[in-house]
C-alpha cells in the first residue's frame, strides 16, 4: 500500500512540473517552434506574458506564464524573437504583474500548445 502511495504522489509531482509554459529562446529562426513579436502596447498583444522567477510559478499550461529555462531539452516550447511583427506567429506584450497575464486573440491559442 505505501509503494502504491508513493507511486501516485510522484506521478502528481512529475504532472505539475510538466504542466508548466517552459520556454527557451532559440539563436535562428529554423529552430523554433513559434516566431514572436514584443509589443509595447498590451492591446496590440495576441498574448499578455508574465515572466516566471521559478518553474513552480508557471502552474498550468497555455495561460501566459512563462518560465524561460536555460536548456533546449527542458522546455515545451522553442520561441524565436523577431523584430518584425509581419513575421510573427504570435504578438506577446511582457507583463510585470502576473494578474494580467492571459490571451488576448485565443484563435492563438493553439501556438502555445
Amino acid at each position: 500500500m505505501k509503494k502504491l502511495l508513493i507511486v501516485l504522489l510522484a506521478m502528481l509531482g512529475f504532472g505539475v512540473a510538466a504542466s508548466a509554459q517552459t520556454v527557451y529562446s532559440v539563436q535562428y529562426k529554423s529552430d523554433a517552434d513559434v516566431k514572436v513579436y514584443v509589443t509595447n502596447s498590451k492591446s496590440d498583444a495576441d498574448l499578455v506574458v508574465y515572466k516566471c522567477k521559478y518553474k513552480s510559478d508557471a502552474q498550468g499550461t497555455n495561460k501566459g506564464l512563462w518560465f524561460f529555462t536555460d536548456y533546449k531539452s527542458d522546455a515545451k516550447k522553442k520561441v524565436y524573437f523577431v523584430d518584425y511583427k509581419s513575421d510573427a506567429d504570435l504578438v506577446v506584450y511582457f507583463s510585470d504583474y502576473k494578474s494580467d497575464a492571459g490571451w488576448r486573440n485565443r484563435s492563438k491559442m493553439h501556438k502555445m500548445q
